[in-house]
Parts: C-alpha cells; structure tokens; sequence
C-alpha cells in the first residue's frame, strides 16, 4: 500500500507543473494539440449497490452530461465494462449493462475487460490509435480501482489522462475525494471550456 501511494505521489507531482503552467499560459495550452475520447468506465448495474450514495447521484449526472457533450462535438465516447471469469456479471445479462438512464449510444465503441486497467489484454490501445486519440478523459466507478488502474494504463501507454473531478464514484466518498486530489483531475465545466476551443 505505500508503494502504491508512493506512486500515486510521484504521478501527481510529475503532473502538477504541467497542469499548472498550462492555466498560467492559456495561450501554451491552445497549442497542445488534443484528440480527446472520453472512458466512461464501469457503470454497470451490478457494482452501482456497492458504491457512496454521497457520489452517485451528481456523478452520474456529470457522466450523463460528459457522453452528451462529446456526442456534440463528435468525439469518441467509449463504454468500458468489467467481467471476472469467476464472480460475473456474464455479457448479455441485465448486471453487466449500463442503467438505461446513462446516455451511451449502441453505436459507442465497447471494451470488455478483465483486470482493473482497461489497456490490460483488450484492444483498447489499439481502438484509440485507430482513432488518432492521444488524450483520455475519464469517469465512472471505482475511482479507486478501476479508474485509478486505467488511469495509470493511459499514462503507460503515453496517453495524456485527466480524471473528471466531479464524475468519479467509489464505495466510500473520502475515497473519491483522495483520488480527485492526488491523480490529475479536470472540472467538467474546464473540460467543456478546453474541447470548445477546438475547431
């Protein structure tokens, strides 16, 4: 565990002056090129019971609100699920579905993966290249978990990864919290100002 915080502390300070320059200069942020996709991970009906009712209910507004503004912009929204071999939930099965409330489309690209990082054993990688992405932005459950290992397997992939602040869910809210402060997270509505710019 405090290898995994040493980590996580050492992403975020790599990050931080980036980050930070970039608001001081917003004129240096106009000319990283982004190719942004947005990873709406695991929202499936059989992990929301286990997580913070203090997160859900403005998380997955703000994921609703995320899919819907990428849509707009026509941008890549990709539905990310989990399944373990030996606990579930199986494709095809009313668990392993989003809630129909959350506002992905048939025609979003889907990913099943097995391990917590979604780059580990699937096309992911290959998915985003194939859409000439080169920055991920990323919601969904568990922040603490699947997210984070995500997260971690953009970065690894030399991915730009950003969190969305207000669109992370975990089983217990100080746990959301710790994730937003110590892993590069963005507001949605600096997301929405960011990807408005681009032509």
């Amino acid at each position: 565990m405090e290898n995994f915080l040493r980590g996580l502390i050492l992403c975020f300070c790599m990050f931080s002056s980036m980050l930070n320059a970039q608001e001081k200069n917003p004129e240096d942020q106009q000319k990283i090129s982004i190719q942004p996709a947005l990873l709406v991970i695991d929202v499936q009906n059989d992990y929301l019971p286990y997580m913070s009712e203090g997160d859900k209910k403005s998380a997955m507004d703000t994921i609703n609100l995320a899919i819907s503004f990428f849509h707009e912009k026509r941008l890549p929204v990709i539905r990310i699920y989990h399944q373990s071999s030996d606990r579930g939930p199986q494709p095809g099965s009313a668990g392993f579905e989003f809630p129909k409330s959350v506002l992905v489309s048939e025609s979003d690209p889907r990913v099943i993966k097995h391990y917590q990082d979604a780059f580990t054993k699937t096309c992911l990688d290959s998915l985003l290249k194939e859409l000439k992405v080169n920055t991920v932005f990323l919601c969904g459950l568990s922040a603490t978990g699947c997210v984070l290992g995500t997260y971690f397997g953009a970065l690894d992939h030399d991915y730009r990864a950003l969190m969305i602040r207000e669109a992370l869910i975990s089983p217990k809210t100080e746990q959301t919290k710790m994730i937003r402060d110590i892993c590069i997270s963005m507001k949605y509505e600096t997301l929405m100002a960011m990807l408005s710019r681009k032509p």
